[in-house]
């Protein structure tokens, strides 16, 4: 194949400089390189490169035209035609090379301004069409000499596409191979993952190539080419700006799939490397599609999946020295339903026990038996936040986060049924204590400050004892205050693991209570109290715990305090 570069106008007149017999040259591949090496060369160009990927623009019902030439009969030929957000309308014609052409000649490259001219305006013979948004592909072991058109045309709307051609295509192979099966398997299926697999490209396992998989997952269709997910992920629904009328996008400039790009460029004939392209706008990705690539694993679990939701699946083989894709035959799956939640029936007046796991929920029902003006919740969270819902016969009452101990009065109403829905953490697993009553009186939590910190006094720190305060409240409460000796490498991550604050005074021994007191103040500005522990050994690191403890027997526990005596006194 003859690389050219001429603009349209010209391509389409037959000016001969003389009469002398001319032959187009063969590919100088040292030409060749330093050819593709010049981004200018190509860009805004009505003429393929051979062995390489171009990406360009197509406005809506307006045909685009590429040229190429290929000299000599009986050569070997791939076009490959990949649309990206829009179906393509392609043909693909030839047309004989003009008589000037035939003749011997001195095998040197010839002036590209000479080969402009060496073309002629004659309709061709059409050797190919089609129309779709699939990759489509025309492959001919020999194919005869001429000059070659691509005609494109997208009648739906503006659209990006690639075009790739090669003479050369047993031992370019620049796309990933796909394997004998090539659909990809789900193995495992479940609420909120699907585990896929896959069998290798043999571009990967024979021909040791580098290989990565990007799995593309998303809830309305699969897609038939990776420039396409680029294009649904951009935020103009397409992967790249548009150009300005008559400017198409240089062909070297690919990086779009988000690869690493390799400087390596001139190393290999045609397979021409990712660059950045100061044009391209920055992705945003939507919240339905996703996409993600994993290396040259053959096995994935896709996680974090919405219960009962129709997922589809697509896979793409990449060769990472050209940033070229292969699709897999793409799939889809409904993930499991949500298990029925059990509802779980509160008492009026009694402490309900709930564990919730992770990014799990319970559903709790109160129903009280007599008719009532209020209805108080009462809800103390043990570890991490938990969200709260609650909805007297359907309609939304209260939707709130709820960290430590809190209390919600709402307005009663005759026969009224509430549905409590309780929602765990990301983090981890959720574990708290609720109660409903009607009855106002009826507090089984104590009350808390905002402030639920031990502080140690540093300066009255001494070799055997330690000076701590923490805040109260107006309601006479019951604190009792706890130690135990840690190690010095003991770290605010492992205190973090002991903060359940349902945890209560019962679960100590009884050598790690220093003392219990009564303590409250109608001032709440002068609701703090101090404590010396005293007994304590030099240079030794304790961890304090101050519990709470209300009128009906519940305890809530302070944030734990680490501290440390003094080593020398």
């Amino acid at each position: 194949m003859l690389l050219l570069r001429c603009p349209l106008p010209l391509l389409l007149l037959l000016l001969p400089l003389d009469s002398r017999p001319q032959k187009l040259p063969t590919r100088d591949e040292e030409l060749f390189q330093m050819q593709i090496r010049d981004k200018a060369f190509f860009h805004d160009s009505s003429v393929i490169p051979d062995g390489a990927e171009i990406s360009s623009y197509l406005f809506r019902d307006t045909p685009k035209r590429y040229f190429f030439v290929v000299e000599e009969d009986n050569t070997p030929l791939a076009v490959t035609v990949t649309p990206c957000d829009a179906p393509l309308e392609w043909k693909l014609s030839v047309q004989e090379l003009p008589e000037e052409a035939s003749g011997e000649g001195s095998g040197d490259p010839e002036p590209l301004e000479q080969q402009k001219q060496q073309i002629t305006n004659e309709e061709g013979t059409e050797l190919f069409s089609y129309k779709g948004n699939d990759v489509e592909y025309f492959v001919s072991s020999s194919s005869p000499s001429g000059l070659y058109q691509l005609d494109l045309l997208s009648t739906e709307k503006d659209t990006h596409f690639k075009v790739y051609a090669t003479t050369t295509p047993e031992s370019d192979q620049p796309y990933p191979e796909l394997p004998y099966d090539p659909r990809i398997d789900v193995t495992s299926l479940g609420r909120t993952m699907v585990t896929l697999a896959w069998k290798p490209s043999p571009t990967a396992s024979l021909l040791r190539q580098p290989i990565q998989y990007c799995i593309v997952i998303n809830k309305e269709h699969n897609f038939k080419s990776l420039c396409a997910v680029e294009a649904k992920l951009s935020s103009d629904d397409a992967f790249m700006m548009a150009p300005k009328p008559g400017l198409d996008f240089s062909p070297f400039d690919f990086a779009h799939f988000g690869f690493p790009a390799d400087n390596n460029s001139g190393k290999e004939r045609g397979f021409l490397k990712s660059s950045k392209f100061g044009r391209q706008t920055s992705p945003k990705p939507r919240v339905d599609l996703h996409r993600v690539c994993i290396g040259n694993k053959n096995i994935f679990t896709v996680s974090d999946l919405k219960p009962d939701t129709q997922y589809y699946f697509d896979m793409f083989a990449v060769n990472t020295n050209t940033n070229m894709s292969t699709a897999y035959v793409g799939t889809f799956a409904r993930t499991k339903e949500e298990a029925k939640q059990k509802t779980v029936e509160l008492k009026d007046g009694k402490v309900t026990d709930v564990f919730i796991k992770r990014k799990g929920a319970k559903f709790l029902r109160f129903a009280p038996v007599s008719s009532h003006q209020k209805v108080t919740f009462s809800i103390h969270s043990c570890l991490d936040a938990v969200q709260i819902q609650v909805r007297r016969d359907g309609k939304l009452l209260l939707s709130q986060s709820v960290e430590g101990v809190r209390q919600f009065q709402l307005r009663g109403k005759a026969k009224a049924k509430y549905l409590i829905r309780l929602k765990g953490s990301k983090k981890g697993a959720s574990m708290l204590k609720i109660l409903a009553t009607t009855r106002p009186n009826k507090q089984s939590f104590p009350s808390l400050p905002e402030d639920t910190r031990i502080k140690a006094f540093d300066k009255l720190r001494t070799c055997s004892s330690v000076t701590v305060a923490w805040l109260g409240t107006q309601e006479r409460n019951k604190f009792c205050i706890y130690k135990r000796e840690v190690d010095d490498n003991y770290n605010e991550e492992q205190k973090k693991r002991e903060q359940n604050q349902c945890l209560g005074p019962d679960t100590r021994k009884k050598s790690e209570k220093v003392l219990c007191k009564y303590f409250h103040s109608q001032n709440i500005q002068k609701a703090v109290t101090t404590e010396t522990i005293r007994g304590l050994q030099p240079g030794k690191s304790y961890l304090l715990d101050v519990y709470v403890i209300g009128h009906g027997g519940h305890s809530v526990k302070y944030q734990s305090k680490l501290v440390k005596t003094r080593k020398f006194c």
